[in-house]
């Protein structure tokens, strides 16, 4: 991983001429994502992500904290929270930010064995569906992130149902593929003229998470719906 998505994140937070990133997934056009919005305030953020921090409680993971803008509101609200992310560069952006914990981490990795990971409640925004990357890699990670949590703990992550993105037929129906989940794609990403190599990205409709949580032992809210086609769940044991 060249992980260029946290070179940007990086270059952005020491003032190293930061660039828009550049994105392409398998079902949509070239487009370009200002860096700076990952260091939005909490008045910046869309509501399913400000309602998402108003429901956090207790001990706190952010899973795929980036920039850590979501982990530096909590701490500053007094609460014990841990960001975690597979890139080296983000996580050293939220050091320099001053996050307290702040580790290169996949999720998968984490000792469920060890109290110290535990928590009652486990972050996983913009996208949070995203890292599961497939279909068939959901249940490992519903798996590990239950093992994580504390009694009476939840997780609340958020995805959009992605359907509006395919065309309709005279009759109404979506011309979605024909074999696989429409919402599975590969995502890559450019930064200042070089490539990363692609990689799986999941978006899930809200009525798939749900039968998914449902078939590994865990309940299922809609907390929020937003504008456009996205929403918030809280997932508890």
């Amino acid at each position: 991983m060249k992980d260029l998505f946290g070179k940007a994140i990086l270059d952005y937070q020491t003032n190293n001429n930061p660039e828009p990133i550049i994105t392409d997934t398998s079902i949509s056009d070239t487009d370009e994502m200002d860096v700076g919005y990952l260091f939005r305030d909490f008045k910046a953020m869309p509501k399913i992500e400000q309602k998402a921090l108003q429901l956090a409680k207790g001990k706190i993971l952010d899973v795929g904290c980036g920039a850590g803008s979501h982990a530096l509101y909590l701490q500053n609200k007094g609460y014990d929270v841990t960001g975690i992310d597979i890139s080296p560069n983000a996580i050293k952006t939220c050091k320099l930010r001053g996050l307290q914990k702040a580790y290169v981490k996949n999720i998968l990795d984490l000792d469920t064995f060890n109290e110290e990971n535990k928590y009652d409640t486990i972050l996983l925004l913009m996208n949070g569906t995203g890292i599961f990357g497939t279909l068939v890699q959901i249940a490992k990670h519903l798996k590990q992130l239950k093992s994580l949590l504390k009694q009476n703990g939840q997780i609340l992550i958020d995805s959009s149902d992605i359907i509006y993105m395919f065309d309709q037929d005279e009759d109404g129906a979506y011309e979605v593929p024909a074999t696989g989940y429409y919402g599975e794609l590969t995502f890559s990403i450019q930064y200042k003229n070089e490539t990363e190599d692609s990689f799986p990205w999941l978006y899930l409709d809200y009525n798939t998470l749900q039968n998914a949580c449902y078939a590994n032992g865990l309940q299922c809210e809609l907390i929020l719906e937003g504008k456009h086609f996205d929403y918030l769940a809280r997932i508890t044991v």
